[in-house]
């Protein structure tokens, strides 16, 4: 699980190349077609007119979690 509302913890001393670890990727762009052969059994894919966009289909870890147990099983 990722949270990219993380904030940096925050001091008054900085080492001079800290902050060059935290870039990140960019998005890759993906069409349609290659977004539904992407997706798999647990997310779903939010269509709007301006968006394509992948997520889980319960946004809530721990009962996410609970649901792989009980297909594990």
């Amino acid at each position: 699980m990722v949270n990219v509302c993380k904030k940096k913890h925050v001091t008054n001393i900085r080492a001079s190349g800290s902050d060059d670890a935290l870039r990140l990727t960019t998005p890759k762009q993906m069409s349609l077609e290659e977004m539904l052969e992407f997706l798999t059994d647990d997310e779903l894919l939010e269509v709007t007119p301006e968006n394509l966009r992948i997520r889980k289909r319960t946004l809530d870890h721990q009962l996410r979690a609970k649901e792989q147990k009980k297909t594990v099983k």
